[in-house]
């Protein structure tokens, strides 16, 4: 378990049953605002998908699925890590086109989480999303573009929270940041990734940082990301690799970054391959959604996960994710917490 953040001046700004009412109103109002901005309808999705298809993600490659067999003897089932892979099946399928896309909750369970904290849950719910491109739009400049739409929707909710809750003010700056994992690494060579993006979002208020899951000229990469969803090896035009990136923002209760999104341009069928090759996974090529890709059946994509949780703390101004979501919490960590009055859920 990684360190709990304590503030014994932290007073939670809404009372239990406000904050419920609160959750409901960002929620609902956010949503309406990224489906308006980004063309995407709302679809039903699954919770868990059939083992071995390769749908599910696999997200840095080495965190467990929660899994199960069902009775009448079927293949076993998982509960999905995110649905990245899913909704590019689904675009096909529901016969979406360019320029069209959809949206979903989405619901998980990661047993492998080893940091449990303020903002790290065993329970993960995001807004999923996708929207159907065109070949022409596989570029950094389509990114950034489709960033910044996002990033309006979460900074025009933060006002409507301050007009409902006039004691929350606001605090994001107007325009988002983008910087390269590359360049952060070469401004701040001395420090660690999540370092890195305490310093960005320290500095800029609200930071994208591009280029996750590439190794950088010190050897690693910033973070790991799986090689079957986002683009993170195609060159850009400014010599730099990747068309993907997380979201941060600087979050001051808690003195750090928080990542409210992660999310990318989606690979084709040349970075797919390089990209198994990379991570010695090229026997993935046989798997169902894999094999769809390749045969050029699944449509040029982007998209990503907006942590609803995330922005509902971050909005709130709560100290801890378990005010926002329920879960399951280690004993040690629910008595701290009831200890300084933090209610979690």
């Amino acid at each position: 378990m990684a360190e709990l953040i304590i503030d014994k001046k932290y007073r939670p700004v809404l009372p239990l049953r406000e904050t419920e009412k609160a959750i409901k109103f960002i929620k609902d109002r956010f949503q309406g605002d990224l489906a308006e901005s980004l063309r995407l309808q709302r679809v039903s999705a699954p919770l868990f998908v059939s083992a071995g298809s390769g749908i599910n993600d696999d997200l840095n490659g080495s965190e467990r699925k929660v899994s199960f067999k069902i009775k009448d003897g079927r293949l076993p089932a998982e509960v999905v890590f995110s649905l990245a892979k899913w909704k590019r099946l689904a675009l096909a399928d529901y016969k979406f086109r360019a320029g069209e896309g959809l949206y979903t909750d989405m619901n998980a369970i990661r047993p492998d989480e080893d940091s449990l904290d303020n903002i790290h849950s065993v329970y993960v719910d995001q807004w999923d999303w996708e929207l159907i491109i065109t070949g022409k739009q596989r570029n950094l400049a389509f990114l950034k573009k489709i960033v910044r739409r996002i990033y309006k929707a979460v900074r025009e909710t933060e006002l409507a929270v301050h007009k409902r809750y006039p004691r929350i003010r606001p605090v994001l700056p107007g325009r988002i940041t983008f910087i390269h994992s590359e360049d952060l690494e070469r401004a701040c060579p001395g420090l660690t990734p999540r370092e890195r993006e305490n310093r960005a979002a320290q500095k800029y208020g609200a930071v994208f940082i591009m280029g996750i899951g590439a190794e950088l000229r010190g050897g690693n990469s910033h973070d790991n990301r799986a090689p079957d969803y986002d683009d993170w090896t195609t060159p850009t035009a400014d010599g730099r690799k990747g068309l993907n990136g997380d979201l941060f923002v600087w979050y001051p209760p808690l003195e750090l970054a928080l990542e409210l999104s992660s999310m990318g341009i989606r690979v084709d069928r040349l970075a797919l391959l390089k990209q198994l090759k990379i991570k010695n996974a090229l026997g993935r090529k046989n798997l169902y959604w894999h094999k769809k890709l390749l045969n050029g059946r699944l449509p040029p994509t982007i998209g990503g996960g907006i942590g609803q949780s995330r922005l509902c703390m971050f909005f709130l101004r709560k100290l801890h994710i378990g005010e926002v979501h329920a879960s399951v919490w280690p004993k040690d960590m629910a008595a701290r917490c009831a200890k300084a009055g933090i209610r979690l859920l």
